[in-house]
């Protein structure tokens, strides 16, 4: 003959605390997993921004030094072609030596003072082209210790 097991009150209440503890568990990772899916998704998607918004920065950086390059290398020309021009005009093999002097002088300070100013250009780019990345990074710090759990 079969008997049937009586289950006492108090383990009735054990099992369904077990059971509703565990569902409660299992919904709190569920919910977590969901909203840590949320924050990746938007993550990934700012971070392509931050991608596009920092090649934008780049392309009109370079534009900008392209054309100060250009601008210098004009300038340059036309500053030989004056020396070259005032060099044939002189009258003495002294005067010929100070013309070339001053050129000698005056292209040296003008590349050492575009160097410098190509250097701040530069050194500008790279700070705000790095600027939208930082973010990123920072943002990504944000969600690592967001989703850790307690």
């Amino acid at each position: 003959m079969a008997t049937k097991a009586k289950v006492s009150n108090g383990a009735t209440e054990t099992i369904e605390t077990m059971v509703k503890s565990s569902s409660d568990a299992m919904k709190q990772s569920f919910d977590r997993a969901t909203k840590s899916y949320d924050s990746l998704a938007s993550f990934n998607k700012e971070t392509v921004d931050a991608l596009m918004q920092s090649a934008s920065l780049t392309s009109k950086g370079m534009e900008a030094i392209n054309a100060e390059a250009l601008a210098f290398s004009k300038q340059a020309i036309e500053d030989s072609v004056a020396a070259a021009k005032a060099a044939m005009t002189s009258k003495s093999i002294q005067e010929l030596m100070e013309i070339q002097s001053d050129f000698a002088k005056s292209s040296f300070e003008s590349f050492v003072g575009q160097a410098t100013k190509m250097g701040e250009m530069f050194t500008s780019l790279a700070k705000e082209t790095a600027e939208p990345i930082n973010g990123r990074t920072a943002a990504f710090m944000e969600i690592i210790q967001s989703s850790r759990v307690a």
